[in-house]
């Protein structure tokens, strides 16, 4: 079986606005989580998030282009061209047939449909912009890369609330190693930070007004943020013949469904997911070095996750180190899973695990060897990232240094 390797890493998030931005803010432990510039949010509850400050797509992006995109796209985009930039790639005629794009994305254009409902419902206008559906479409990311890029291979957008990332970065390694393409881009991007997006989640009542502590005892929910994160999956072979710099290989992955409720989490089905990616990466508990929880600050996915990674890792729960940077970034939605697994390879490359920020007190509920308050050096050969959804729907990837 052909194996995947990463060689290209890009981000914008509330942390950075690069690759290298988004490490030191880790290794830094800074949370990007304050008071929300946007409309109307002293009608919000829950007025606090993770935004990408200072974001201007005139910088990045054609007029064009910003005409046809909704900021989640616009994300993608600019997270892309760091990532192809790195790994020195160009879709040339020869590589465009198999070179793909498979993105992770639960939300969808949520700024254009936000101003799309209040023109019609609100200002009472007879049309929307023309370039409406283009815009807020789920698969519009997706479409931009390959575009942008030349891109002729597989390409569409998984769709699969908090667990789109993972779900995405799997499908993608899996086109690879059945021969499908050679290279994609991958990752996720999210930008839900609007009022009607987050009135709807304050309607499930798991979003924080205090700041987002994971595993910690005084944790009272969920904080949500925005950005992408985009890399180059590519076979080792094709890697290594034109001599790339290879990043992480993604040793395994594996997917489960809880079958169980729409919203509450099953700790077995988190644990299926966590053995299934060790098994695929063939690994054990005892290789890992860090895993990158899914970590929402509800106390029910703390919990549940808590008790699926001692299910998985057995007396090993007590050693391997656990984190959610979600208390720096926020909560990504779709594209979580992406930016999260910049702090894999921070891990990694550098030996730097990111803390969880803004940890208080411990959980008698939570027996994990969590890095709280700053960030620790290890040496860490192999990694889980975690991503646990609405639906029960669970993706775990498993990366091993280069």
């Amino acid at each position: 079986m052909r194996r995947v390797v990463i060689t290209g890493a890009g981000t914008i998030n509330p942390l950075g606005a690069s690759v290298s931005e988004t490490f030191e803010a880790m290794k830094a432990g800074r949370c990007a989580i304050g008071p929300l510039d946007i409309r109307d949010a002293d009608r919000l509850t829950a007025p606090i998030g993770a935004q990408v400050a200072g974001f201007d797509p005139a910088a990045h992006l054609d007029r064009q282009t910003i005409s046809l995109t909704d900021r989640f796209s616009q994300f993608a985009l600019v997270a892309a061209e760091e990532a192809m930039g790195q790994a020195g790639l160009a879709a040339d005629p020869d590589l465009a047939p198999r070179f793909g794009a498979v993105l992770g994305n639960s939300g969808g254009g949520m700024e254009t449909q936000d101003d799309g409902f209040r023109a019609v419902y609100e200002a009472g206008k007879a049309r929307v912009h023309p370039f409406t559906v283009p815009r807020l479409m789920g698969n519009a990311p997706s479409a931009h890369l390959t575009l942008r890029h030349g891109l002729r291979g597989p390409s569409f957008t998984v769709s699969s609330a908090c667990a789109s990332s993972n779900h995405a970065m799997g499908q993608a390694a899996s086109l690879i190693t059945s021969g499908q393409a050679d290279v994609m881009l991958t990752g996720g991007t999210e930008a839900m930070l609007t009022f009607g997006g987050l009135k709807a989640w304050e309607g499930l009542r798991v979003m924080s007004a205090t700041g987002c502590r994971p595993f910690c005892a005084s944790r009272d929910g969920m904080v949500q943020g925005e950005g992408a994160a985009i890399f180059v999956f590519e076979a080792e072979e094709h890697a290594r013949a034109r001599g790339a710099t290879i990043l992480a290989h993604v040793a395994g992955h594996a997917m489960t469904s809880d079958a169980r409720d729409i919203v509450l989490p099953d700790a077995a089905g988190a644990a299926a997911a966590i053995t299934g990616a060790l098994r695929a990466a063939d690994l054990t508990p005892g290789d890992i070095g860090y895993i990158n929880a899914h970590g929402t600050a509800t106390a029910a996915n703390d919990r549940t996750e808590a008790a699926a990674i001692r299910a998985a890792f057995g007396p090993e729960a007590d050693r391997v180190a656990v984190s959610s940077t979600k208390s720096m970034h926020g909560h990504l939605i779709g594209g979580a899973g992406a930016v999260e697994l910049i702090a894999c390879l921070l891990a990694l490359g550098e030996g730097v695990i990111a803390p969880t920020v803004g940890w208080r007190e411990a959980d008698a509920d939570i027996a994990l060897n969590l890095v709280t308050g700053q960030a620790r050096t290890a040496r860490v050969e192999a990694v889980l990232s975690n991503a646990f959804a609405f639906g029960g729907m669970n993706a775990v990837l498993a990366l091993t240094a280069p």
